[in-house]
């Protein structure tokens, strides 16, 4: 008998600890080790109980889930998916910016037992994801000396999935506000969740940052953010939207992206494969490479998931394999 997924349940609220558990234990595969009532209980447990993935709410009163992701990522990385009520809301991404790997919207009291399904396969593909510590009040430093890249970029494109806002953040925060190229970004998430994501960044980088709209015209130092179940292309200097059907299981997709960057931009274009499971992103680095551009891979010890950018280094797109402290460096070296 396969082995069952051992789930921490965090929330505040008894009645919806009480409905998932029971939901979940319903479902195949699954335990739940314990239930928290707040953030320093969580952490607290997950230490002693040692689950496979915890579910945190944020609003918690005394220790909120912010402060339990923190303590629990610094202390037991464990992959931690967040459960928030309003998909509209900012405050989840700081969430994954401490380490959480996942965001999913909690749907109301009465549909909870029904979304016990959806939540039971997401926790067990994130069971399976090795997560990496997270000091508190550290932050990783780029390495004393990188080899400079060509420089001449135009089009900056960055592709991430788990993991992606905190290493997108990082990276971005590093830019100054006058930098030079437009950046294209897809960052696979929760439908819904893209336009609270858009302002979220906006908040925590000097760049503008806007969610993508069709035949947008691409302006330096801006941030473009592929919206929530559409294909981001760049053709010329313009913002191209489809829905046509996804790729490596994603729509938006990384590949599209970049395929899109190579055929508008050449050896003008830089893609940058961050963190995430799976695929995508890949073959449209390879495409980026072949016609010339700048193509980088954030390396296995800094990715939260290693699939995406050990894809892309195992097909020979990445022409660089860089730590996330390295990567603003090389991108200002790159549009110089």
């Amino acid at each position: 008998m396969a082995k069952k997924v051992r789930v921490l349940i965090a929330d505040d609220s008894e009645v919806v600890r009480e409905i998932l558990v029971a939901a979940l234990e319903r479902h195949a595969g699954i335990e739940v080790v314990g239930t928290a009532s707040n953030g320093d209980e969580a952490a607290m447990l997950a230490a002693r109980l040692r689950p496979d993935v915890i579910t945190m709410d944020l609003h918690m009163p005394g220790s909120d889930g912010f402060a339990g992701i923190a303590r629990i990522m610094a202390e037991n990385p464990t992959p931690i998916l967040v459960l928030s009520a309003n998909r509209e809301e900012v405050k989840g991404f700081r969430a994954l910016s401490l380490g959480a790997l996942d965001l999913q919207e909690k749907p109301p009291l009465d549909e909870l037992e029904k979304f016990a399904g959806t939540l039971g396969n997401r926790l067990r593909l994130l069971a399976t994801v090795p997560v990496i510590r997270h000091p508190r009040g550290l932050r990783e430093a780029a390495p004393a000396a990188t080899p400079k890249p060509r420089a001449g970029v135009r089009l900056v494109a960055l592709g991430a999935s788990l993991g992606g806002p905190r290493a997108l953040t990082q990276i971005l925060r590093d830019l100054p506000p006058d930098f030079p190229a437009p950046v294209a970004v897809v960052q696979h998430m929760a439908d819904g969740f893209t336009t609270a994501f858009t302002r979220w960044l906006g908040q925590e980088i000097r760049l503008k940052v806007r969610e993508a709209e069709d035949g947008m015209r691409l302006e330096p130092g801006t941030v473009y953010v592929a919206p929530s179940d559409r294909h981001l292309r760049i053709q010329g200097n313009r913002v191209v939207l489809g829905d046509d059907a996804t790729q490596h299981g994603f729509r938006p997709s990384v590949s599209i992206l970049f395929r899109s960057a190579a055929e508008s931009y050449g050896a003008r274009a830089m893609g940058v494969l961050l963190t995430g499971m799976g695929t995508d992103g890949s073959d449209g680095l390879l495409e980026m490479r072949r016609r010339g551009g700048i193509t980088i891979a954030q390396d296995e010890a800094t990715s939260a998931v290693f699939g995406m950018p050990r894809a892309a280094i195992e097909l020979g797109a990445a022409e660089r394999v860089l730590p996330l402290g390295a990567i603003a460096d090389a991108i200002r070296e790159a549009v110089r």
